[in-house]
């Protein structure tokens, strides 16, 4: 079982590496001839790193850069560049101060003289944020707490922010006028929609006011007439010249791990890189898989041991308890359950930031007695999942993944990892 961790560790670090934004943005930028002066703003959990690259490449051409990312996810000081720390999942005040000096910085530009770099990575639809005239931020903070704790997936969260929103669908490119933009954007979204990724800012958004209020009625969320008068504001249909490149996605993170586990002598399936729904019932599907897998059972894969199972996606979690924890801990505890008593089985699920939900750990890895462990510390598996308390009962079972801030985004990462029994 220790082989099959320390495996499972180098497979995550494998994995994460390959999709690091460093080398993606300096290949974006490298080969253009860029004479004019260039603002560069960043924002969401890779802005740091990516801005970064961008200083690398552009030194001195660099007049003056902004950088929004999650709490402690900063690297350091740059030269030429602001850096302020802000909420997630939940937008704060300093969510707002990043959003007002971005485009204070914008609106100074030239047209003529200068270029306005941005840079985008998952988790920018907290971190930057400014309300539409006439709301506050914890009109959106309300909003933005009642769709997440009610099951609201990342569309139908992004249709209802960009409307409340000065910066998002499309918006920030609006504020940009005329001035030439270059988007660069790491890809936290199954699929890769720009108009979707950190809720669009740069590319014109296709949802619309009505769309937005049948999300809230969706989900019984009663508004304001401030926040009705907001979303009645239709965000840009179409934006002037504006060129986005896409870097990373969660198909190189699940490739790598496939190709991690076969070097590891694991003969590797994909399931999928769009997995979605809830994280508990993804958790019982692995345990279901391994489960066959071990008993001998035919299936599609036709899979032997030693075999690993690769996916990558995002899920969600509705709330029924008022514990701690993130999607990826929920599936991973989940998964537990699925595989107790059996030997030679790892399973893991962690984020790709190193940060899973509200909390400072990226995932958990669990295996066939992580509910032995629990219980022996004189808990119940149960009732912590029905808290949605993954966190604190994988502390309890040293289950925990750990990266820390990985300074990407693109999604998360499960595998199951079988090894030979004896």
């Amino acid at each position: 079982m220790i082989s099959l961790r320390q495996d499972a560790l180098t497979i995550i670090d494998a994995a994460i590496e390959a999709v690091l934004p460093e080398a993606a943005v300096q290949a974006a930028l490298k080969n253009r001839a860029i004479t004019k002066a260039v603002t560069v703003i960043a924002i969401g959990k890779a802005a740091w790193r990516m801005a970064e690259a961008s200083y690398a490449v552009l030194g001195e051409k660099i007049k003056q850069g902004m950088i929004v990312t999650k709490y402690g996810h900063s690297q350091g000081a740059l030269p030429k560049f602001e850096i302020i720390e802000a909420g997630h999942p939940i937008p704060d005040e300093n969510s707002v101060l990043g959003a007002e000096r971005a485009l204070d910085m914008v609106s100074d530009a030239d047209e003529n003289e200068d270029l306005i770099l941005f840079l985008v990575s998952g988790g920018g639809s907290a971190l930057f944020e400014l309300p539409q005239l006439g709301l506050d931020l914890s009109d959106i903070m309300e909003i933005t707490d009642q769709l997440l704790s009610r099951g609201a997936n990342i569309t139908e969260m992004n249709i209802v922010r960009k409307h409340l929103s000065r910066v998002k669908g499309g918006r920030f490119a609006e504020a940009c006028g005329q001035t030439e933009l270059l988007v660069i954007v790491l890809s936290d979204v199954i699929g890769d929609p720009l108009d979707v990724i950190a809720s669009g800012p740069a590319f014109p958004d296709p949802s619309t006011s009505a769309e937005a209020f049948a999300v809230l009625d969706k989900f019984g969320i009663a508004y304001s007439a401030k926040v009705k008068a907001a979303i009645e504001k239709e965000t840009p249909k179409s934006l002037g010249f504006c060129e986005s490149i896409i870097t990373g996605s969660v198909s190189t993170l699940c490739d790598t791990a496939a190709a991690a586990c076969e070097a590891l002598g694991y003969a590797p399936i994909i399931l999928s890189t769009e997995m979605t729904g809830e994280a508990s019932e993804l958790g019982r599907t692995l345990a279901s898989f391994a489960r066959e897998i071990l008993m001998g059972k035919s299936s599609p894969y036709k899979l032997r041991p030693p075999c690993a199972l690769v996916a990558g996606g995002e899920t969600i979690v509705h709330l029924r308890g008022k514990g701690k924890g993130g999607r990826n801990q929920e599936t991973a505890l989940a998964a537990a359950v699925g595989i107790q008593d059996l030997d030679h089985v790892v399973i893991f699920s962690v984020g790709s930031d190193g940060t899973d939900g509200p909390t400072d750990a990226a995932g958990g890895m669990v295996d066939g007695y992580t509910l032995d462990r629990i219980r022996s510390a004189g808990f119940n598996p149960g009732q912590f999942l029905a808290e949605n308390d993954s966190y604190h009962a994988l502390q309890v079972s040293e289950d925990l993944v750990m990266t820390g801030p990985t300074g990407t985004n693109v999604n998360d990462l499960m595998v199951v990892l079988i090894g030979e029994g004896k």
